[in-house]
């Protein structure tokens, strides 16, 4: 049995919805993120040239502010990831205790090597990226966003 992964237009409307929650509320959602670090990532299309928000989680690591691209191990790359190997100039809002801080980052797609330790310590502290790498023959990629 293969197991199904949403359209588009379902995680459109998904994205959507957390994005509204995010910015009513100062950076924070509820339900399964709860508590969870999030991101809202602004990318333009790679195709279509339009502004695309998608909602991350994010990880503070080494000092590097982390994204990955697991799509809950789908076998393709989130669109987000596409978007930003095309054009990494991006643009983040981030809860912060004075409300949602907004700014411009050029995104890094991490070397191998580089990944591999980083997603180790990823999995430290949240196992499910684990599971969906074991889902998919991709390698999900993590890159580094950088302020300016």
């Amino acid at each position: 049995m293969t197991e199904q992964f949403p359209d588009t237009e379902t995680v459109k409307s998904f994205n959507t919805a957390i994005a509204d929650e995010f910015r009513a509320n100062g950076g924070k959602v509820g339900g399964q993120f709860e508590g969870a670090d999030l991101l809202l990532l602004t990318t333009t299309g790679a195709k279509s040239g339009q502004q695309r928000v998608s909602p991350l989680a994010y990880f503070t690591i080494d000092g590097k502010l982390i994204i990955i691209g697991s799509f809950a191990g789908a076998p393709k790359d989130p669109a987000w990831v596409h978007n930003l190997r095309a054009n990494p100039q991006a643009h983040i809002e981030v809860g912060a205790p004075e409300g949602v801080q907004a700014y411009g980052v050029t995104a890094h797609e991490l070397p191998l090597a580089e990944r591999e330790q980083l997603f180790d310590k990823v999995v430290a502290v949240a196992p499910g990226f684990a599971e969906y790498q074991s889902k998919t023959s991709r390698v999900i990629p993590l890159f580094e966003l950088q302020r300016g």
